[in-house]
């Protein structure tokens, strides 16, 4: 009699597991463009950076990194939304200066100067972050050029961005500073021209924190941004009613005496 070898079964755990590797190698892939904006970017460019990439998943309102860490990867959030800010050694609260939402980059500068991480970075829902170390990174640069230029553009777009958010704190007001932030994220509605809505993902005491104001400051200006018909505010949604209004609040700037 013939015997009959049955196939080892797989568990239904196992299946998720590689379900889930296999979205996480596939969500890196298509997460290399946005990260060097370079929609172009070559498979060998992608596979070459995949290969030496470390992932790891953070569960919500854990620190992704401190301050005090040495930095020796590029980091990179590649799902979920992520705070830079500090933790206070006092009570444990987080005090929030940026807010980030996947793709985006967490530290892309502190690994090139060998020292640590700038700041705390707080996983603020369940993230998958990406980390090149410096070193296999270095490597992979002597080979090819093309992929540092992106890398160095990248790194410049980012130093641009803090230009400009060092300048707003400095010579904005409290409404221009709110205005710009609203208008940073303002999603166009197609079929109301001229108007435009922003989805706000983030708690009042966060976003405030990253204007540098108080929650009931913030509170105040929408209250005077709707009473002036700018926006019309239900829930966690924006309406901007008036787009060019909201523009030019955002320009205003504090002139000095």
């Amino acid at each position: 009699m013939s015997s009959i070898h049955a196939s080892p079964s797989v568990s239904p755990g196992l299946a998720r597991n590689a379900a889930r590797a296999a979205t996480r190698i596939a969500a890196s892939r298509r997460s290399w463009a946005a990260l060097l904006d370079a929609p172009s970017l070559g498979s060998a460019e992608a596979q070459a950076l995949d290969a030496i990439a470390q992932m790891r998943c953070v569960a919500a309102g854990n620190l992704i990194y401190t301050r005090r860490d040495p930095a020796q990867t590029l980091v990179a959030l590649v799902d979920g939304d992520a705070a830079l800010g500090l933790r206070q050694a006092s009570d444990g609260q987080f005090r929030i200066e940026r807010m980030l939402h996947a793709p985006a980059w967490l530290d892309l500068a502190s690994a090139w100067l060998s020292g640590t991480h700038a700041l705390d970075a707080l996983a603020v829902s369940d993230v998958m972050v990406l980390e090149l170390p410096r070193l296999a990174l270095t490597t992979l640069l002597d080979d090819d050029p093309q992929l540092g230029s992106l890398l160095i553009q990248a790194l410049a777009r980012e130093v641009r961005t803090l230009t400009l958010n060092t300048h707003e704190l400095m010579h904005k007001d409290a409404p221009a500073r709110l205005a710009a932030w609203l208008h940073q994220r303002c999603a166009p509605v197609p079929e109301v021209p001229g108007q435009a809505q922003v989805l706000l993902r983030e708690r009042k005491r966060d976003i405030a924190s990253q204007l540098a104001i108080t929650p009931e400051t913030l509170s105040r200006l929408m209250r005077s941004f709707m009473t002036q018909g700018v926006i019309d505010v239900s829930g966690y949604n924006v309406r901007v009613l008036d787009l060019p209004a909201l523009r030019k609040l955002a320009q205003d700037e504090v002139v000095a005496a």
